[in-house]
């Protein structure tokens, strides 16, 4: 593969380039060293709250001796496979993407997308929280990349993806027979898709208002703050059915190499800062949904929220991409039982701490 050759060739002069490259500020210049963090998203977005919290702890609590300097949109990379590339030559320190952003690269992050396995934000925030599944991706991204590229944390992004279209409410499965549904290009949303009777579409994202538009697409999978960013009422979007099939997992990921030299103090330091990153990312979403489901209804749209009995019909639906995951994606198997298995326990432990405190 091109990038795990390329990330052989790692040299010192690349990964002087994540310090130096770049217009740095005052700060940056007085600190001893400068971290350079990329999302190729907007400041009205996640992932930028995200970033500014981390910016702002790391900063503080390492006395100004580490300075974030932020990218945010595409100046440094456009696409995950550059960014991810960025990463494991080092001109890039930080960066967050979606699964469906490094499936390319590393394919079994689709777990993330597999349909309702976590059943909601507080097993979700357990779940990622505690640490045991993403250290457990972490290990499998560094072996995959040579020790490259490390995956510190995964916050959220958008809240939970939704299906949402132009023609019709949907309340179950058989009611999106026949709709044609904008995924992005990796397999797994297009199982999804396809398990439920639609037509997968792939389109790029800056393109999808237009395909609205045109009738290219009458469906997306998405959270209501994207919907509402991008204007998509406007283009004809009115239905959304909250059956909340997938967690917009972030996957924020830093040079291994960047990291590991730091000393211990400031590893320390970027470790917490992720944490904070990561508690920022998982309240964004929630708040920011409030007023963008306000304004949903206010251009005539539509929320239906399934019943549990329409739930559980989607998720049996969705069956068939359980199986398509685990025997056609390279460490399929396991994590998917992992993500199983850590949902489970969070939700013993959420649903027992609950029973407790009706009491």
């Amino acid at each position: 593969m091109l990038l795990k050759q390329a990330m052989k060739t790692f040299t010192a002069a690349a990964l002087g380039l994540s310090v130096l490259a770049g217009g740095a500020i005052t700060a940056a210049q007085a600190a001893e060293i400068t971290l350079r963090a990329t999302a190729n998203s907007n400041e009205n977005d996640e992932d930028y709250d995200g970033l500014v919290v981390f910016k702002d702890f790391v900063e503080k609590a390492s006395n100004g001796a580490i300075a974030v300097e932020l990218f945010i949109g595409t100046q440094l990379c456009s696409t995950g496979a550059e960014c991810l590339q960025g990463i494991a030559d080092g001109s890039i320190d930080i960066y967050i993407s979606t699964s469906g952003g490094a499936s390319g690269i590393f394919p079994y992050v689709q777990v993330l997308d597999l349909p309702y396995l976590l059943r909601d934000d507080r097993i979700a925030e357990a779940v990622l929280t505690e640490g045991t599944f993403t250290r457990a991706m972490r290990e499998q991204m560094l072996a995959d990349s040579g020790g490259m590229i490390r995956l510190m944390t995964i916050g959220n992004t958008g809240g939970w993806r939704n299906f949402a279209n132009t023609e019709r409410e949907i309340r179950s499965p058989a009611d999106m027979k026949g709709l044609k549904i904008r995924t992005v290009v990796a397999d797994l949303p297009q199982e999804l898709v396809r398990a439920m009777g639609a037509s997968p579409t792939p389109i790029p994202w800056p393109e999808l208002f237009t395909s609205f538009q045109t009738g290219v697409v009458e469906g997306t999978q998405n959270g209501i703050t994207d919907i509402m960013g991008m204007k998509f009422p406007d283009a004809g979007l009115k239905y959304l059915t909250l059956d909340g099939h997938s967690y917009m997992g972030a996957l924020w990921y830093m040079n291994n190499d960047r990291f590991m030299g730091l000393d211990e103090g400031m590893r320390r330091v970027v470790v917490d800062g992720f944490a904070a990153l990561q508690q920022a990312t998982f309240a964004s979403p929630k708040r920011k949904s409030i007023e963008a489901y306000k304004e949903f209804a206010a251009v005539g749209g539509s929320v239906y929220v399934p019943t549990m009995e329409e739930k559980a019909k989607f998720k049996e639906t969705a069956a068939p991409v359980f199986e398509w995951f685990k025997t056609n994606v390279q460490g399929g198997t396991t994590f998917y039982d992992l993500l199983v298995a850590e949902a489970a326990k969070a939700s013993e432990m959420i649903d027992g701490a609950a029973m407790k405190d009706m009491q």
